[in-house]
């Protein structure tokens, strides 16, 4: 992009207030940012809302990719569906498999890692609770064994991010210590755990609650769980689903006013069937039915709906909802889903060059129209093909 100025009638940027305003993008940097209108911009975005790009730290895939296939140039196609939907960063979300099946797939995709199209890979499993596996296949879980969780630490030259286990698990505690000494995050998720326990994996180095509320132990007045250890300390990063599924917009509005926007992540959790239409797809060994876009996995022998398998969704329309589910002000509702859906995520994986608009941040920018919807994708001071 050379250096330009981008101006937009709504800019939603550090340090500065909500209204019209400017980006200088030099190359791939972002330059500088100020408020009021240029007097002669290269680009006027006119009415827009300009926002720092998204960053989903829980996506499995899309446009009828999925990232467990463990196949690179398939992978990259949901790569490339959610950055035209204004994901500029994501980090590939795997389901729980064989030893053998999961090393060949960090291997694969830590391809895309190392050439910068992926942030990292996410083991969610297969170290996770039976009774909490939601979508991903019984017949894979298993405690967590050093020699493998090692190998895997190591795989696609440490392309894995973040590890998602349920802490119950015989080792768990000590998987967490070892997840964080490899320089990963580990996140308590799919569990059966007991408050007392989810604060010891906090404090062995936790940092994460993945999918909040959703595959884990309900909150009991007699036993809080692990949703009320993850969200009472500040050290944690939360996430929701924030499609109006997998959370009521409720709920997810008292986590935002409890633990603050900065400790909450907004993530898709989408899988192949995001950008597709109704019909069968799989996760993993898994078959799912997606029907009016709610995926789910196959219907059980008796008829019982099976249980949500992620989601068809896409960042942009997590953006949109918690603004419009936002009991305050307009322009506090823009901060707060830019928190949600970039700077908090960008932080808990510890990117430090992404997630808001600031001077030496990458140049990641998405113009939304005054209806949210997406507008312009722009990574690295690049224009995204729509």
């Amino acid at each position: 992009m050379g250096t330009v100025i981008v101006s937009a009638g709504t800019l939603v940027a550090d340090d500065l207030p909500v209204g019209p305003g400017w980006v200088e993008v030099r190359g791939d940097r972002i330059a500088a940012t100020g408020a009021g209108v240029p007097a002669a911009p290269d680009i006027d975005l006119g009415g827009a809302v300009l926002v720092p790009g998204f960053v989903d730290m829980h996506v499995h895939g899309g446009a009828g990719a999925a990232f467990p296939d463990g196949d690179a140039e398939t992978a990259l196609r949901a790569v490339e569906f959610h950055r035209a939907h204004g994901t500029t960063t994501m980090v590939a979300s795997l389901v729980a498999a064989g030893p053998d099946d999961l090393l060949k797939t960090v291997d694969a995709l830590g391809e895309l890692v190392v050439d910068g199209e992926l942030a990292g890979v996410h083991l969610e499993g297969p170290w996770l609770a039976e009774g909490r596996c939601g979508a991903h296949d019984p017949r894979q879980l298993r405690d967590p064994d050093p020699a493998e969780l090692d190998r895997l630490l190591r795989a696609g030259g440490g392309a894995v991010r973040m590890v998602t286990l349920a802490p119950e698990r015989a080792g768990g505690l000590d998987a967490v210590r070892r997840i964080v000494g490899a320089g990963a995050v580990a996140a308590i998720g799919h569990t059966d755990a007991s408050y007392a326990l989810t604060r010891k994996a906090i404090d062995a180095g936790a940092r994460v609650g993945t999918h909040l509320f959703n595959a884990m132990a309900p909150v009991h007045h007699r036993e809080p769980g692990p949703a009320v250890a993850l969200l009472e300390d500040g050290r944690v990063t939360v996430e929701l689903v924030t499609d109006g599924l997998h959370v009521h917009p409720a709920l997810w509005e008292h986590v935002v006013r409890s633990a603050g926007a900065e400790r909450v992540a907004a993530v898709t959790d989408a899988m192949a069937a995001a950008g597709m239409p109704d019909g069968e797809y799989h996760l993993g060994a898994m078959r799912v039915t997606v029907a009016d876009g709610v995926a789910r996995l196959a219907a059980s022998s008796d008829g019982r709906a099976g249980a949500i398998a992620g989601s068809t969704a896409t960042t942009d329309t997590l953006f949109a909802k918690v603004v419009r589910h936002a009991a305050v002000p307009r322009e506090e509702a823009l901060r707060r889903a830019v928190a949600l859906t970039a700077t908090s995520p960008a932080r808990a994986l510890g990117l430090a060059d992404v997630g808001a608009l600031a001077p030496g941040k990458r140049a990641d920018l998405v113009a939304l129209d005054p209806e949210l919807r997406v507008r312009e994708v722009y990574r690295s001071g690049t224009r995204v093909p729509r």
